[in-house]
Formats: structure tokens, sequence, C-alpha cells
């Protein structure tokens, strides 16, 4: 048995470059992870399954990206490993669905690297990378391991330092669909491409913007509601992903839980904006998944 972290992801910035003939997008982010995480408890079996104990509300146990990633590595496994002998997978989930934060392709991602380990795959980074990226965009940069300068359809990654940070993470009562701020008709896509040089060259937290985050407000008018509140609170706050989640970035935690306080003393007087908000949280940056060296 093993118990693993599967941690949440923001994006710094995020740039929309084009569209492929394929309908895919062509991205530009600089991914880093925090310490709000699932986690994730693996049990061995004997009879080859692959077995969901938790009910995930509204995710079918055979679309559960934890259940196609195990399946998956079974069906890569050498045949010298233990993948044949299956596993139970129980879930303790604290990343919100739909807020951007990565939560699917993070539990993906620590599926591949725990039960890599468990079953003895001996699989390469590179290797679980490339089945990663078959099960979504996000998941490879969770193997990567590190916080990286992203391209492609967020695939290419470059290690890209960051330096040590506080996040207050807003939860939105709502969540957004990733497909559908994609398919907005406001989402502009020829945003300038980078180097990871002008990034790494400005203060980094307030570098650049997030395409999606106009349409994402435009369609979501609770979104668009919740922003303007916080900005009579002068926090700048900015979308993580495609949504619906908000971070600002603080360099000490006593600054990040001055702005905690400043919102929980506004919603004492403005009980309304409860409507938008569900919870605000305190995240630390972390420069490495937890599961790096398990590679």
């Amino acid at each position: 048995m093993c118990d693993v972290p599967a941690p949440a992801k923001l994006n710094l910035f995020l740039h929309v470059t084009g569209r492929r003939p394929d309908g895919y997008h062509l991205l530009q982010t600089v991914f880093t992870f925090i310490d709000l995480a699932d986690r994730l408890h693996f049990t061995l079996r004997d009879d080859g399954r692959i077995v969901r104990e938790t009910d995930v509300p509204g995710v079918p146990h055979d679309q559960d990206l934890i259940v196609r990633a195990a399946r998956l590595l079974q069906q890569h496994a050498p045949a010298s490993s233990n993948a044949a002998a299956g596993v139970t997978v129980r879930v303790d989930k604290n990343i919100p669905a739909g807020g951007g934060l990565g939560g699917g392709s993070s539990d993906a991602a620590s599926t591949l690297m725990a039960l890599n380990r468990l079953w003895g795959c001996g699989l390469s980074r590179e290797a679980l990378q490339a089945l990663g990226l078959t099960l979504g965009a996000d998941v490879p940069v969770f193997i990567f391991g590190q916080a990286a300068f992203a391209e492609g359809v967020g695939e290419a990654l470059q290690a890209c330092p960051v330096p040590p940070a506080v996040y207050v993470l807003f939860i939105p009562t709502i969540s957004v669909a990733t497909a559908t701020v994609f398919a907005s008709p406001d989402l502009t896509r020829d945003t300038k491409s980078i180097i990871m040089h002008d990034f790494a060259g400005h203060d980094i937290h307030q570098f650049g913007r997030n395409d999606l985050q106009a349409a994402a407000c435009a369609l979501f008018k609770p979104l668009s509601l919740f922003v303007g509140w916080l900005e009579t609170l002068g926090i700048q706050a900015r979308m993580t992903g495609s949504g619906a989640c908000f971070y600002i970035s603080y360099p000490s935690l006593q600054e990040a839980e001055a702005c905690r306080q400043r919102v929980e003393y506004a919603l004492a007087s403005h009980p309304e904006a409860r409507q938008w908000l569900r919870q605000v949280v305190i995240c630390h940056g972390i420069s490495r998944h937890p599961l790096y060296n398990w590679i």
C-alpha cells in the first residue's frame, strides 16, 4: 500500500498564441505547484482489476482519469512488472473540480508515478510523460515535476525556476468547463509569442495575463461580479487555467494573511459576495513535485 499527494497547479500567465488545424490551441504558460493537494491511496490486488473505491460526483468509474491512467500503465508495463496484480484506489479530494487547478490531471500523474514504483514498471520520466499526454495536456507537467515554461498544447516543457511565494487562492461557488471557455467567441488567439527569458526578466508574478480570463468572465457572470468585487478591495487577482479559481501572490505569509483577513472582513459587510465566493485558502508554492524522486 502507498499514499501519495497530487498537488494543484497555478498558471502564472497563460497566453493563447494560435490554433492548430486539429482544433487544439497553442499556448504559452508557466506552471507552478502549490501545497493544496488531493491524496491517493493505492492497495495492490491479486485479480488484475483497477478499482476506484471512492465515489467522485459526476465522474463515472471508467471515465475517471485515475482509473484510465492505471489501465494505461498496465497496458504499457513490461512483462517483468507486477502490473497484472491490479490495484484499488481511494481518493481524498481537496482540489475543487472545474477550478483551473489541474486536479484531475494531477491525480492521473500521481497515479502513473506511484504505480510505476508500486508495480515495479521502471518506466522513465519521459515515457511516463508521453503516456500522460494521451490522458490530457496538463498531465505531463506534473510528471516533469518542476515549475515549467510550457509551449505547444502544454507538452513542450522547460524548467523555469519560480521564487518562493505565498498564494491567496479564491475558490468561487461555480465551476467552469475548460472546453466551454476555449470555444468562446470572446477568446483571442493571437497573443505574440515570447521566449522564457522575457518571463524570467520581469516580476514573474505580474508578467503577462491569462487570455482565458476575459472569455470566462464574459461567459459566467458570477465570475465577472466576483472579480469586480475583489478590485474594490484593491486586490488584482488572476485566474488560473480556464477558471474558475483566482489567486494573488505575496512574498510572505503575513502579507497573504492580511489579504485573507481583508476579504473576510469585507464579506461581513457585503454578505451578497458569499454567493460568488465559496472559500479563501492560503497556499505555499512548492519548487518540486513531492514524487519527483520516485522516478
